[in-house]
């Protein structure tokens, strides 16, 4: 029967669908939408008791899909976090930071992990050691910069015991005075495991309070617009003890969010183990349209990690890299897992594509799902044998953070094409967009399709010229469309159309005609979620769902809630 339950009219409706020119009115039903129209088609459709929503002339858009983010970690981790993420100027910032600090009791930490860039500061530059000592001499302050540093006061120094008798990581650097004490300065070197590992000894929130921190994170993507994501995995993220709290939440029918999540391993030499077993306890597309298992990475072996630091030289991969990789991917694909490697640099991208090459004439990939995310600096001829052996790129947007470390590295001409998204596309390859969050960049994907259309960075930088730009529209089909290839469900998701799951938001303000420097501060002020409203603000307050308490008291959410808005007004009529 062709009777909708919700009804959304007087809007105007961006379907990314073929041949659907804007209509204005959406109609849904259980969950699906069940037609688009004009206001008078969808209303003949209109079900008895059936809900109908006036978006008085918003913007409608298909929900934002991330194609890369770390969300099932950060759910564990976000209530205890004082983002930076848009944050204007270092002087807020570290008011912040003292104001936190003082609230914070022992034996917590006040935690700044990622997001943020020097850049976006009117300073542009980073605090210094003095700085974070002097406005937080007490309590135990961490603050992460990308994957290149980290910043410890030095209380600490004193809670991870670090001293001048501490060794050195391998792969990093404790920095020291002349006497040998530590600095309180963590350096990645060429890798990030002395900043991941460091991190991990500070205190973990409770159970019920990492629930309330998942569902908090969710509410903040769909302020945004996100309705589905493809988790990553990432460091210190196991399976499946740290899938428990996301798992749960979706037996509950508590998910706001759709998440396909990838297993990461854990264990350097262990990784081949790792995957055997987890091909033994779970299977790809196991769980539903709200929480399923998407395959294997984006870590299939360590010896393979090309982690991007762009203040240092290109790490060169270990001779052994080959025959751990292969043993791992003929693994997967011998029992039909897809799986995705991260990689950033060509050199890196070739050696994969060698093993890859070599497992497709032994097992043929035959139409499994396979893709390498970032591909900054991946060159055309590797764009090309990804294609050939089915493959796609999942890009995200880490050069608008750090692009001006790249071209202090590589030159302003070599940072023309990182990634090479436009010739990506042009030559029929699946290409999704996303954030890569929360550590190296925002989770803020606005900032993302920013990057996409401009070519620039946060702090401005013009990165790109017309020739590695998109255009809006185009833009917005990487975060929808685009990313729903990248866990097998472009059938079911990405755009407005009948028989697609009813997912969207309505924006803030016109996403294709306001100026480009808003397109960073848009944000969605109604967001529905199979056919359930999941956010809304503004008009549409009144239908959002009960607002969440924050616990515990003294979360750095409570005071700040997540992404900085300042003094915008977000409740401005499109």
């Amino acid at each position: 029967m062709m009777d909708a339950e919700l009804i959304l009219l007087n809007g105007r409706v961006t379907t990314l669908s073929q041949g659907n020119p804007q209509p204005s009115a959406v109609a849904i039903k259980d969950g699906l939408f069940l037609a688009v129209g004009t206001d008078a088609e969808i209303m003949a459709m209109r079900g008895n008791g059936a809900q109908v929503i006036d978006l008085h002339g918003r913007t409608v858009i298909p929900g934002l899909n991330d194609s890369h983010i770390h969300v099932i970690r950060e759910g564990l981790n976000y209530n205890m976090e004082l983002r930076w993420d848009g944050v204007p100027s270092l002087a807020d910032a570290l008011k912040m930071l003292r104001d936190q600090a003082r609230r914070t009791p022992p034996p917590q930490w006040v935690r700044v992990i990622g997001g943020w860039s020097e850049f976006q500061f009117t300073e542009r530059h980073m605090p210094t050691l003095d700085e974070i000592n002097e406005v937080s001499p007490e309590t135990p302050v961490f603050v992460l910069h990308l994957y290149d540093r980290a910043f410890l006061n030095r209380a600490a120094l004193r809670a991870l015991g670090y001293t001048r008798e501490t060794p050195d990581f391998p792969g990093g650097e404790i920095q020291r005075d002349r006497t040998g004490n530590p600095t309180g300065l963590l350096i990645a070197r060429p890798n990030a495991t002395i900043l991941y590992a460091s991190l991990a000894k500070g205190p973990k929130l409770s159970y019920e309070d990492q629930l309330n921190s998942s569902r908090l994170f969710m509410r903040e993507l769909n302020r945004l617009g996100v309705t589905s994501v493809i988790d990553a995995g990432g460091g210190f993220q196991n399976y499946p003890d740290d899938y428990k709290v996301m798992k749960d939440l979706a037996r509950k029918g508590e998910l706001t969010l759709r998440i396909a999540y990838n297993l990461f391993t854990q264990r350097p030499k262990g990784e081949l183990d790792d995957f055997k077993r987890w091909i033994a306890m779970t299977s790809p597309g196991k769980g539903d349209d709200f929480f399923r298992m998407n395959g294997a990475g984006e870590m299939l072996v360590f010896s393979g990690a090309d982690f991007e630091d762009f203040l240092e030289p290109r790490p060169n991969l270990p001779p052994d890299m080959e025959d751990e990789l292969k043993s791992v991917v003929r693994l997967l694909v011998e029992n039909r897992w897809p799986f995705r490697l991260h990689a950033t640099y060509d050199e890196s991208i070739n050696r994969f594509l060698k093993v890859f090459e070599e497992i497709n004439r032994e097992v043929p990939f035959d139409g499994l799902r396979w893709f390498l995310d970032h591909a900054e600096t991946i060159s055309e001829r590797n764009i090309e044998r990804v294609a050939t052996l089915g493959g796609g790129i999942a890009i995200q947007d880490r050069m608008a953070f750090q692009g001006e470390r790249f071209i202090e590295q590589y030159g302003a001409r070599a940072a023309e094409h990182t990634p090479p998204f436009v010739r990506m596309l042009a030559m029929g390859l699946p290409v999704g967009a996303g954030t890569d969050a929360t550590r190296v960049a925002s989770y803020n994907p606005w900032v993302s399709l920013y990057w996409l259309v401009t070519g620039k960075t946060v702090g401005n930088t013009q990165l790109y010229g017309p020739a590695n730009r998109l255009d809006r529209l185009e833009a917005l089909r990487l975060h929808t469309l685009g990313s729903a290839w990248f866990s097998g469900e472009e059938e079911k998701k990405g755009s407005i159309e009948a028989g697609k799951l009813a997912d969207l938001s309505a924006l803030s303000e016109d996403y294709f005609s306001v100026p480009e420097e808003r397109i960073k501060r848009l944000e969605s002020v109604l967001t529905i979620v199979g056919g359930k409203v999941v956010y809304g603000s503004g008009e549409f307050a009144h239908l959002a769902p009960p607002p969440l308490p924050v616990s515990p008291g003294w979360s750095p959410v409570k005071a700040y809630g997540g992404y900085h808005r300042g003094d915008m007004d977000y409740e401005r009529a499109a």
